[in-house]
């Protein structure tokens, strides 16, 4: 058996119905050129061959008696694939929109803690004749980086894949769940462990904290050049910051990589900056559409890794930094340099902090305790009251730069689903795909309705960028860089590749809610990923600079009856 972390488990206890804390991806699938079979049962077979790759997939929970601590990881000797393998077929016409909703009803459920905490699916009917897999597991087993590292074990690098040595045989045990006895013990001896352990870390401890009081004067000096002129301790309050409900809303969005690269070193800016800051101008506009937008600049929560290098560990070793999106900047590019000073500041006092940053912690008796309190706090409408830390968490996430196969159909795209809490109903999570960088936005449905309008507002800014990358020069001591190619594509129902701004001039939708509409397809998901992949090109010699658009050439203001646009998938 091994002990769930302090961490690990927290995931578990802050769990209700309301806020499900499992992750997951959406992958829309090429099958290879004149595939006739039954793709959902040669994906049970090749799923049967590599579960043993990950302990993800064949340990399950044991829990401990009355709940008194944590519970334990214990092998589970009896998979059921076709539990965890599931089958499902869209009704007609198939289109990606329909995909993503089903997508997130499915994320709305809670994964069966009595089995191994995954469930994978397989999706046809899709129009363009393609295949989707959406996968969950629960976020007690692994972050981010962790779940990059269970990808490995499932991903080729060729249609053909590669040969995996099957597992070792072993006995096969006769309990279905360890007795109380033996449980009990193992909890008392690790709730033991856990105090020697913070114990013995109380002085490093008292060392950090007396450091981060009395910063040395050269660190002291950085951070005030680099901290942004207005932060506050809470976030202002918008309509993201409530309670939520089990309902979600899930939409996808594709930028390119190279472009996202280009920007951030255009401006002498991390990558992951440009992230927030095509988040922070999506958002402005977003909320500025009902007069939203507060005087005071949004908070992103941002996690943060603490795994050492090469550390593949399926568990979670992440904290959180807070960056200001300094959502109450106009232009784009003084935004963006705040957004880098914030993010600076933040990495800053989190390095000097994070070594003695506990994932593992006592959490005698805590575990009914921090169960039902997150319950009430969820139910008694208490976080509509309370001023919120963060008013959205923004997550990025390194991924594979080649192309991936899963049972020898090519991965066309990488779209994570996270989790939506209460008082941050909207993540945005971010993963590097082979060329793309794929948002997965994931909400709650009645916080945020429109989830559509969020994806396409990030294209704008995402194309404003770009553009005002030709009108103002690099920064000083910036490498020039050569311009990427154009990967702009039109949305089509397949997919929606850096919508241009331009694109999103439309009459303001009528009161009365539409029907989805699905634009016409134009061009397929492959040949969109190609482009992608593209090496970046020279620019042409003296090309004109591209004018700045009006703030008019935003989407279309947002109404309760306006018709989301297709997603990309």
């Amino acid at each position: 058996m091994k002990h769930l972390s302090g961490l690990d488990a927290t995931f578990l206890h802050l769990e209700t119905p309301e806020m499900p804390m499992h992750v997951g991806s959406l992958n829309v699938l090429d099958l290879p050129k004149g595939y006739t079979g039954d793709f959902y049962e040669d994906a049970k077979k090749f799923m049967a061959s590599r579960i043993h790759l990950a302990d993800v997939f064949t340990r399950k929970l044991a829990l401990m008696p009355f709940d008194m601590t944590n519970p334990v990881w214990v092998e589970d000797n009896d998979i059921d694939l076709d539990y965890h393998v599931r089958h499902i077929t869209l009704p007609k016409p198939g289109t990606n929109r329909q995909l993503q909703q089903y997508v997130a009803r499915l994320h709305s459920s809670l994964i069966d803690r009595s089995r191994p905490m995954w469930e994978f699916y397989i999706i046809d009917g899709l129009k363009s004749g393609q295949v989707a897999l959406y996968t969950k597991v629960h976020h007690a087993g692994i972050d981010g980086q962790a779940g990059v590292e269970v990808g490995k074990a499932i991903f080729d690098l060729e249609a053909t894949g590669r040969v995996v040595k099957p597992p070792r045989s072993r006995p096969r045990g006769n309990n279905y769940q360890l007795g109380m006895a033996e449980l009990a013990t193992a909890a008392l001896r690790n709730t033991a462990q856990q105090y020697v352990k913070l114990f013995k870390m109380a002085p490093a401890i008292a060392r950090a904290i007396s450091g981060l009081a009395r910063p040395d004067e050269k660190a002291a000096e950085k951070d005030a050049a680099a901290a942004p002129k207005k932060f506050n301790l809470f976030a202002p309050r918008t309509s993201l910051n409530v309670s939520i409900t089990n309902q979600r809303t899930f939409a996808g969005r594709t930028i390119s990589l190279a472009e996202t690269k280009y920007i951030a070193k255009h401006f002498g800016v991390s990558l992951n900056d440009v992230v927030l800051a095509t988040v922070s101008g999506a958002l402005r506009h977003y909320l500025a559409d009902n007069n939203e937008l507060p005087a005071k600049p949004l908070v992103a929560g941002v996690p943060v890794s603490l795994r050492e290098a090469g550390d593949d560990t399926a568990n979670n070793q992440a904290s959180m930094i807070l960056v200001s999106l300094a959502s109450d900047i106009t232009d784009p590019i003084q935004r963006l340099k705040a957004i880098n000073a914030s993010s600076t500041s933040s990495k800053s006092t989190m390095n000097r902090f994070k070594a003695v940053i506990l994932d593992d912690f006592p959490t005698f008796a805590a575990p009914w305790l921090v169960s039902g309190i997150a319950s009430m706090v969820g139910r008694s409408g208490i976080v509509n009251l309370l001023p919120p830390a963060a008013n959205v968490a923004i997550s990025n996430v390194a991924g594979a730069p080649f192309p991936m196969y899963f049972a020898g159909a090519l991965v066309t795209c990488y779209y994570p689903v996270s989790i939506a809490s209460h008082g941050t109903a909207l993540n945005v999570t971010v993963q590097s795909y082979n060329g793309r960088m794929d948002y997965g936005l994931i909400a709650c449905r009645r916080a945020v309705p429109d989830i559509t309008e969020i994806g396409d507002y990030m294209l704008a800014e995402h194309k404003l960028l770009m553009e005002l990358t030709q009108k103002h020069p690099a920064a000083a001591g910036a490498a020039p860089a050569p311009v990427p190619p154009k990967t702009v594509a039109e949305p089509s129902d397949d997919e929606a590749e850096a919508m241009p701004v331009a694109a999103a001039k439309k009459k303001p939708a009528a009161r009365k809610r539409a029907p989805v509409k699905v634009a016409a397809k134009k061009a397929p998901v492959k040949a969109a990923a190609k482009a992608a992949a593209k090496p970046p090109a020279k620019a042409p010699a003296k090309k004109a600079a591209v004018k700045a658009p009006a703030r008019k050439a935003a989407p279309a203001k947002r109404s309760p009856g306006a018709a989301p646009r297709a997603a990309a998938a």
